[in-house]
């Protein structure tokens, strides 16, 4: 498991801002040491665990970037139309018969290695053809349409850093440059349960007044996104004896204990009592909305997360707060989300010092710009509310009104589980 110091989680006070909460988590959980090298198509979604260096160029040769003519420049006329005489064609996969002489042309198809002597390709759409010569017009510079060796990466240089996540383009990359298999850091294992006496299994038989588990299955899915390893532990009961025995027994197997509800301050959150008697526990005030009970802590090397009961609120914070510690302990550099501008379509009123994140869904104005329109309920519990809008407007902490016509920051769902 990888290894927390004791301590490592000892703020007490007020709101913690959610950069602040990220680097102290980036400080303190050292990411998992363990490796193994696994075949380029089991590699998506791993973290690299060195860099990887390209074995040759890339491009490897000289080649044609679209259908067309391979010309030698200096034989192009600076005024009016040339004629060259067509020797030869080269696809694709093919070596070039021969060198092109002065007022030659061969032709030439996408990917298809260069002819020695030519240097420039026109384009086919872009020549007409009498008999067997291609006519050419003016005008085209030097080496247009040619890709050269190593224009892409050249061979040696770091084709994948240290700590990448990979996504489908970084293992295209790989492939183009042959390599079959990529040392990676190993899983994150993290445990998963949600508590209370009200949540029931969907599909069981619910009481009146009990509610179906979306919670987990809303962090199963997130952190399936992110590539760690889960283990669904259920319901737990709000019973702080057994709450310790399985939060205890999960921490010995795992990286990562991840629960959501009863850590508030109420007489029946039993989470945070449990978690004490195991190791160390301190409640965050984070300064985020919804979602501001989030609780850190480490049990034995492992570290635990709390977050709230309500799912927009473990949606918001599994973002903000679960992402980066889990991206810490996977070994990954820090991804940041970009928030895009948007015009705002409503008003709406904040408090200051927290930042808050109102659910929005876009439509194109007239002009082009996109406007983000505020989902008519507020509450954290709210699940439509996330499965009929677009993503998050970003409300800063020192923003304490929003008016229609102001610009805001958007950050879509997709982002945000990715």
């Amino acid at each position: 498991m990888a290894q927390l110091s004791d301590d490592c989680f000892a703020f007490n006070g007020p709101l913690l801002p959610i950069e602040d909460a990220a680097k102290l988590m980036a400080a303190q959980i050292p990411p998992v040491k363990e490796t193994e090298v696994v075949k380029l198509k089991d590699a998506l979604g791993r973290v690299a665990a060195e860099d990887v260096k390209s074995p040759i160029a890339l491009p490897s040769f000289d080649n044609s970037a679209v259908d067309g003519y391979a010309v030698r420049h200096g034989d192009i006329g600076a005024s009016g139309d040339t004629k060259f005489r067509i020797v030869g064609e080269i696809f694709a996969g093919e070596k070039p018969a021969r060198a092109l002489a002065s007022g030659e042309a061969a032709r030439i198809f996408t990917g298809a290695p260069m002819p020695a002597g030519a240097d420039t390709v026109y384009m086919q759409e872009d020549c007409r053809i009498e008999g067997g010569f291609v006519i050419v017009p003016p005008g085209l510079k030097i080496g247009a349409n040619r890709r050269l060796p190593g224009e892409d990466l050249k061979e040696g240089a770091v084709a994948i850093p240290k700590g990448r996540r990979l996504k489908p383009q970084d293992v295209a990359l790989l492939a183009a440059v042959g390599i079959k298999q990529v040392k990676v850091r190993r899983l994150v294992k993290v445990a998963v349960f949600s508590t209370g006496d009200e949540i029931v299994e969907p599909g069981k038989k619910r009481k009146p007044a009990s509610l179906y588990d979306a919670n987990r299955y809303l962090l199963l899915g997130m952190l399936s996104q992110l590539s760690a390893k889960t283990s669904d532990l259920g319901i737990l009961p709000d019973n702080e004896k057994i709450l310790a025995k399985k939060i205890g027994e999960a921490a010995k197997k795992h990286d990562l204990v991840l629960t959501t509800g009863g850590v508030s301050t109420g007489e029946a959150d039993h989470v945070k009592a449990a978690v004490e008697k195991l190791g160390k526990l301190v409640f965050w005030r984070i300064a985020i909305k919804p979602g501001r009970p989030v609780a850190m802590g480490v049990i034995k090397g492992t570290a635990f997360a709390g977050l709230p009961g309500n799912p927009v609120a473990a949606f918001v914070t599994f973002a903000h707060v679960v992402r980066p510690l889990l991206l810490n302990l996977m070994g990954a550099n820090a991804e940041k989300f970009v928030a895009l501008p948007v015009r705002a379509g409503f008003d709406y009123k904040k408090k200051k010092d927290r930042r808050e994140y109102v659910r929005v869904s876009l439509k194109r104005a007239g002009d082009g710009m996109f406007e983000a329109f505020k989902y008519p309920q507020e509450g954290a519990g709210v699940i439509t509310s996330l499965t009929e809008t677009d993503g998050f407007a970003e409300l800063p902490e020192q923003m304490t009104a929003v008016k229609k016509g102001d610009t805001l920051g958007f950050i879509s769902y997709a982002a945000l589980i990715d």
